[in-house]
């Protein structure tokens, strides 16, 4: 989240914002030799550092209520789901007071998080795989877009399980409720980035443009470089996948990302 909003508005955190950043720029001509590539069977993409603009949601869902914390109390015996190992990182002051993904304003104060796949408006235990503390939380935004971060916590659920101080730590995540299904469905785009020169987004753009003819394919500028996201008809994520797999970057970042 900042003060773009952390989120894109599409044809929604995140034509138009972002938080990611790449040292360098690359020409246009060298972009399709050196940056558009087939993805082999090893090997995994190269990751942007910082979080980007994330997907953000269709009109209709804009500006939804926050819930409080209150809905957060989940039985503690609660089956879980779905679960994830990696890291989180966590964000706070900068993008507090400016909206998410899911189009309510990000409260620091809150037990909140961002995850690029998960339904948004999950609500998911976090285990410290070192401390063992943990904290429940609803995922209201979309990111960390690096590559060995699962989850972005709040200020406030980053103290709760020892990620405050250090700025990262290995923890278990487990879904204790999802709107809709996790593995299946869903509306989903690829986002790639950044760059630092508009000329190597514009490229870039241009070759999936062709590729892709009917695809919605947006280029974005946010405070720290320029982004490009694919959207396919219907935002099918099969299709979406197929496209995620087609394409590598010499640096930054390709994401897969659900929109809902």
């Amino acid at each position: 989240m900042n003060q773009f909003s952390r989120f894109l508005q599409p044809c929604p955190r995140h034509a138009v914002s972002a938080r990611a950043c790449l040292r360098c720029a690359l020409l246009p001509a060298a972009l399709l030799s050196l940056i558009l590539l087939p993805v082999g069977c090893g090997g995994k993409k190269p990751t942007a550092r910082n979080v980007p603009p994330a997907p953000a949601l269709p009109a209709a869902h804009a500006g939804a209520a926050r819930a409080s914390d209150a809905d957060l109390h989940v039985d503690p015996h609660a089956p879980v789901l779905w679960t994830q190992e990696g890291y989180a990182s966590w964000y706070g002051p900068d993008y507090h007071g400016h909206n998410t993904a899911s189009g309510e304003v990000y409260d620091q104060n809150s037990k909140t998080a961002a995850h690029n796949t998960l339904p948004l408006n999950s609500i998911v235990r976090v285990v410290n795989l070192k401390s063992h503390q943990s904290t429940v939380v609803r995922i209201n935004d979309r990111g960390p877009f690096v590559g060995d971060r699962i989850i972005d916590l709040s200020a406030a659920a980053a103290k709760a399980v020892n990620v405050y101080l250090p700025g990262s730590a290995k923890v278990r995540l487990e879904v204790l409720k999802a709107p809709h299904p996790i593995e299946t469905g869903g509306r989903w785009c690829v986002q790639v980035g950044a760059f630092d020169s508009e000329s190597g987004a514009k490229s870039l753009q241009k070759h999936l443009l062709r590729r892709y003819p009917d695809a919605d394919v947006l280029r974005f500028k946010g405070p720290t470089g320029y982004w490009v996201r694919i959207r396919i008809a219907h935002d099918d994520k099969k299709q979406t996948l197929e496209v995620f797999d087609y394409i590598e970057v010499n640096e930054g970042g390709v994401f897969l990302v659900r929109l809902d």
